[in-house]
């Protein structure tokens, strides 16, 4: 085997992909790459060091993954049948989780069947689930399916704010994010030009104020515990905006949202900020996060 990582598309983004990979061998949305991760972010999982190995039957090539470690996730290329018969032999992988359920301490790796009898596999994969799908039981309380991205940052990264930590969320209509860090019982200012949906009155740790998003600043505000934004702008004016608040908030989780496909400036501009990281979430459409947490990276 020649190529280092194997990286997962996301669907219907796989040209993101191929324009951040220097080298690639493609198997369906699957791209065998020497192309190191740092920097890759249209990646919805990343298989390190791959390796291939021969197997002549179905138990056999079960076997040896159990020979391996124990939790290993399949991803469907060829010989799906076949493939599908070897997984019911496996470890069992939860696919659909509770909100902040606590990351498995064993690796869960991932493999495939190039043909009948070609087994590729990776014992360490960079996500933590099954093919980077990150679903969860979900709920029709909150006015949007917006809140999931804020349930999977804060899963991934393991860390949510504190009860009575203040929080400063900007663009938040209808107020899927605001219902989540409501639940959290959080001290939140809530903002956004549009009015929050009537499901979030009941919330009075929500001090909701209908203005200019951009006009809130830390001269303004004083000191934030976490800032947050799923508001839809051009990131140019988002990173502007964050940059005032770097040195008066040590938590920030903002989605980065694109109109065009040429934005590779920006991206580098955010990754360049020190102690944060850029990625794709399972549950972002056209759109990436930022992530900035305190003691993290």
């Amino acid at each position: 085997m020649d190529k280092k990582f194997a990286y997962l598309a996301i669907d219907k983004l796989e040209h993101k992909l191929e324009k951040e990979l220097k080298d690639f061998e493609k198997l369906d949305k699957l791209y065998l790459s020497n192309t190191v991760p740092d920097g890759v972010v249209w990646a919805q999982n990343v298989w390190y060091e791959p390796k291939l190995i021969k197997i002549k039957s179905i138990s056999e090539g079960a076997k040896f993954l159990r020979s391996l470690q124990k939790n290993w996730a399949l991803y469907p290329y060829k010989a799906v049948r076949r493939s599908m018969l070897i997984q019911e032999s496996l470890a069992k992988i939860i696919k659909t989780i509770s909100f902040y359920t606590k990351l498995p301490k064993i690796n869960l790796g991932s493999w495939t069947l190039l043909d009948e009898n070609t087994l590729l596999y990776s014992q360490t994969c960079s996500s933590s689930f099954s093919n980077g799908e990150v679903c969860f039981h979900e709920t029709l309380e909150p006015p949007s399916r917006a809140y999931l991205k804020l349930w999977e940052a804060f899963t991934i990264m393991q860390k949510i704010p504190k009860e009575r930590e203040k929080c400063l969320e900007i663009g938040s209509s209808p107020g899927s994010w605001s219902w989540v860090l409501a639940n959290l019982n959080v001290d939140l200012m809530s903002v956004d030009k549009a009015p929050l949906d009537n499901s979030l009155n009941k919330f009075p740790n929500i001090n909701f104020l209908q203005k200019d998003a951009f006009a809130f600043l830390p001269e303004k505000l004083g000191r934030m515990d976490w800032i947050f934004s799923d508001l839809i702008c051009y990131p140019e004016k988002l990173l502007a905006w964050i940059q005032k608040w770097l040195g008066f908030c040590d938590n920030f989780i903002c989605t980065i949202k694109f109109q065009k496909d040429d934005h590779d400036g920006i991206i580098k501009e955010f990754q360049s900020i020190p102690d944060s990281k850029l990625i794709h979430l399972y549950n972002n459409k056209h759109e990436l996060t930022w992530i900035k947490f305190k003691e993290i990276f």
